[in-house]
């Protein structure tokens, strides 16, 4: 089995309603992301995906919550923001997004919002 990874960054600014504390007011993030697909099966030049198609998959993904307040996306009009939230979606619309390729799934998402702190999300 093989995993490859790809990480990237975007920013954007987020508030988590109801939280007791300072999270509660609109703040932002330069978050760091890395994204892991597994795959058994190489293919004719030995490669598992290809980086560039999986940094386009992501690149789609970074475009649309770059630069924006995340409570604002239609993604979390019912949930918080949060960095577990976040690498869920992540995960799901980098599954839709390679879902032409069915030699490789999408194994992990690991968000960071600040240095040290972060969140890994599988299913």
């Amino acid at each position: 089995m093989f995993e490859i990874f790809v990480r990237t960054h975007f920013s954007s600014a987020h508030y988590l309603r109801n939280y007791p504390g300072k999270c509660e007011f609109l703040h932002g993030h330069n978050w760091e992301v890395e994204a892991a697909v597994k795959t058994e099966k190489l293919d004719a030049i030995d490669v598992g995906l290809d980086f560039k198609e999986f940094k386009k998959a992501l690149f789609v993904i970074m475009e649309e919550l770059d630069h924006k307040n995340l409570n604002e996306h239609p993604a979390f009009a019912n949930c918080n923001p949060s960095s577990e939230k976040l690498a869920q979606y992540i995960f799901g619309r980098l599954k839709e997004e390679l879902q032409t390729n069915p030699n490789v799934s999408v194994s992990r998402v690991l968000i960071m919002e600040t240095p040290g702190c972060g969140v890994v999300y599988t299913e």
